[in-house]
């Protein structure tokens, strides 16, 4: 499954050069990332109240051409893999008239309980490992 998110370059993202600063990357990575959960049917709420957490073990951005005060842009997600304790989740930001990425990310979580220990959802939470091993884009 590949979602797709939108949002439009607020001002204070930029720097004096009407330039976004990469430090907003992975806040839109992050609303994408919640716009594809909501799209398998549940919401991060639920995800805790099953007593998970989702904590980020890694972070990768490329920055291929800058993003500018006012873009309207379109953040593609998708679920790399899955293997039970980590998820891996894929970005690409295109400008909403462009067919070329302008940034493509990477982040990887781990599946925990609130006590921050490993869980083995497919154990566990079969259901909720099911839906998302389905939701891996495959190649």
């Amino acid at each position: 499954m590949i979602s797709e998110s939108k949002v439009i370059v607020r001002y204070a993202e930029t720097d004096q050069m009407g330039v976004v600063h990469h430090s907003n990357y992975p806040i839109w990575y992050e609303v994408a990332r919640t716009d594809l959960i909501k799209k398998l049917g549940m919401t991060y709420t639920d995800i805790e109240k099953m007593g998970l957490l989702f904590p980020l073990l890694e972070l990768k951005s490329k920055y291929i051409e800058p993003a500018l005060y006012e873009d309207e842009l379109i953040i593609k997600t998708s679920l790399k893999s899955f293997k039970g304790i980590k998820i891996v989740f894929e970005y690409s930001i295109y400008r909403n008239d462009g067919e070329k990425a302008i940034n493509i990310g990477e982040t990887i979580h781990a599946l925990v309980t609130k006590e921050f220990k490993p869980v083995n959802v497919k154990k566990e939470f079969p259901e909720l490992f099911k839906l998302l091993e389905d939701a891996v884009e495959k190649e």
